[in-house]
Parts: structure tokens; C-alpha cells; sequence
């Protein structure tokens, strides 16, 4: 008499992303003669949202540093979410701006498991 094997399979998709809090930016891209520069920047955040934002300088011509908020270091290697952010933002900054942006970072794990 043969055997017959039997197996239960189930996928799992999970998404998660950070629950954001308003009014606050998630990037503040500071170009190099801007008004107001990273640390004042900085400063400015801290007031709304204290020790939420970490500064990192660049060397770039045209931008001087991100202002960032740390929970999506976090989430993303910082070399490559700078590296997005400088794909695009770096395509319509100039060093007397300040850009804004907003980020949503979506991590999705997908795993069987056997039932």
C-alpha cells in the first residue's frame, strides 16, 4: 500500500508603514544659501516635535543637508533613503530653498508556513 502525503500551505502578507502625526514634514531638503539653515531648521522642528529629526550634512553643491525624521531611519538604511530622497528632490532644489516632503515607507514581508 502506497503512502499519501498530505500538506497545508498558508501565505501571510503583512504591510507596515509609520503612523504619522500632523502637522510635521517627514524631510526638510535645505539648500546651501537657504534662509534658514539645518540647524535653525532643526531647531524650528524640535519646538512641534522635540528630538524627532536628525541633521545630516551632504556634500553637494547645491544642497547643504536633510533634515529627517529619525523613526525612518529606522525603518530604511540612511544611505539609501538619502539616495531617494536626493533623486528626486535634487531634481528641482537650488541652494536658496527649502523643500518639504512627506515619505511613506511600506515594508512588506511575505512567508509560507507550512499548516
Amino acid at each position: 500500500m502506497a503512502k499519501t502525503y498530505s500538506a497545508k500551505k498558508a501565505d501571510i502578507v503583512i504591510r507596515l508603514s509609520e503612523f504619522e502625526m500632523p502637522p510635521m514634514q517627514d524631510v526638510l531638503i535645505v539648500g546651501r544659501k537657504a534662509p534658514i539653515g539645518p540647524e535653525a531648521a532643526r531647531r524650528m522642528v524640535d519646538i512641534l516635535s522635540p528630538e524627532q529629526y536628525e541633521i545630516i550634512k551632504l556634500n553637494h553643491p547645491v544642497i547643504e543637508a536633510i533634515v529627517i525624521r529619525k523613526t525612518l531611519l529606522n525603518l530604511l538604511e540612511q544611505e539609501k533613503l538619502i539616495e531617494a530622497i536626493m533623486e528626486e528632490g535634487g531634481k528641482i532644489a537650488n541652494d536658496q530653498i527649502i523643500i518639504k516632503a512627506q515619505i511613506n515607507i511600506t515594508l512588506e514581508v511575505s512567508k509560507s508556513i507550512e499548516l
